[in-house]
């Protein structure tokens, strides 16, 4: 029966004693230093430089309330029905009863006025005449309107779908193409991974965005290979960190077309990469 294989560890070697094919026993030694030596090696070899990129996730909230779907329009109309049913009948519903009585005495033959003592020296206002007062106060009202004048088509304006949540991108040039992507810059030595995404909004060019944070850890990860051409300089691709935060105010909008852009979670398929996209929708809600 073959020898089993077994390691024995020594201070300055090691050795290795394995089973040859014809039953012989071969000891293979090396030096402490010839093996670490190999490992560094080894691992250098296969942990490749990638530059570390921190991004952020700003969106806009939205500003007006959206527009009720036709399913909620009807569940509206039921529950305003079923609660007029069931309801008693409001003060002012009790006044214009009472005003109709009032003017039905005094139409009597035996109309007495001294029944109307509660009311002498007073002005009489009628629940009919407030209705009437209250329906001209309704028709000089005039509602703020749901957007802001700005075409709802162009995505380089903050102002555009005021129901619905947006997402801030920019263009960057990746090698020889021009991609969309969050705001993200590469990360410098001493900076934590938060402020370098905090440094990458401040340094969009021609904006003047404040956000407010969402912590001091990561949301969401993605890596990807530069072009050809870009790996023979040092980094064959980038580590990016996202963060997420809220847009608080801005200034200098609309910003540049073709270079920013606000969009909606169910167009950012038309912009993003299928890969980059899919690791972005994993942490985008629609608020």
């Amino acid at each position: 029966m073959a020898a089993p294989f077994t390691r024995v560890y020594r201070p300055l070697w090691r050795i290795i004693t394995t089973t040859t094919s014809n039953g012989g026993v071969r000891n293979v030694s090396y030096t402490r230093q010839q093996w670490s030596a190999q490992n560094v090696k080894t691992a250098g070899a296969a942990e490749a430089p990638w530059a570390l990129h921190g991004a952020v996730c700003v969106q806009r909230l939205p500003v007006v309330s959206q527009d009720r779907s036709p399913i909620e329009e009807k569940f509206m109309e039921l529950m305003q029905q079923m609660e007029l049913e069931r309801s008693l009948l409001a003060d002012h519903e009790l006044k214009l009863l009472d005003d109709a009585a009032r003017m039905s005495r005094k139409q009597e033959e035996d109309y007495d006025s001294d029944e109307e003592e509660d009311y002498k020296d007073k002005e009489i206002v009628t629940a009919q005449d407030l209705e009437d007062i209250w329906e001209q106060k309704l028709k000089e009202f005039q509602p703020a309107l749901r957007t802001q004048g700005v075409d709802q088509k162009d995505v380089s304006s903050s102002e555009r779908c005021l129901a619905d949540s947006l997402i801030l991108l920019v263009k960057k040039d990746i090698g020889n193409q021009k991609l969309w992507l969050l705001p993200q810059i590469q990360w410098q030595m001493g900076e934590t991974l938060r402020q370098t995404a905090e440094r990458a909004l401040a340094s969009l060019p021609g904006a003047d965005l404040k956000a407010t944070f969402f912590g001091n850890a990561p949301c969401g990860f993605y890596k990807y290979k530069y072009p050809k051409d870009i790996q023979k300089e040092g980094s064959v691709g980038a580590k990016v960190f996202f963060f997420k935060a809220v847009l608080s105010s801005h200034k200098h909008l609309p910003l540049e077309k073709n270079s920013f852009a606000w969009v909606k979670k169910d167009e950012l398929q038309d912009f993003l990469k299928p890969e980059y996209l899919k690791q972005v929708r994993r942490f985008i809600m629609a608020l």
